[in-house]
């Protein structure tokens, strides 16, 4: 069964061992939003604000990342910015 919400106000709503495979979120405001054991596998985000997001025990295998301000990101404590850039400078250099 498809359920279909529009101009809802769901703030604080809580959603537990539910089955949500091949939702769609269009302009949702998911500030501050909490995912605990979520599968997001195969997962499509575009044009989405993951600003000050802090993600942890997360699987990025085969993640790509297109078009992307990556301005501040770390992974690991690495700035990736920096290691893009160095990474770049070896490769014209060689």
């Amino acid at each position: 069964e498809s359920k279909q919400f529009k101009d809802e106000q769901l703030h604080g709503a809580k959603f537990h061992d539910c089955g949500m495979a091949q939702a769609e979120f269009k302009g949702v405001d998911l500030s501050e939003a909490k995912f605990i054991d979520a599968n997001l596998r195969g997962a499509k985000l575009t044009d989405v604000n993951l600003e000050a997001a802090i993600l942890n025990d997360v699987n990025l295998a085969n993640v790509r990342i297109d078009n992307a301000n990556l301005e501040g990101l770390t992974i690991d404590g690495w700035n990736i910015v920096d290691l893009i850039k160095e990474a770049r400078q070896r490769k014209a250099s060689s």
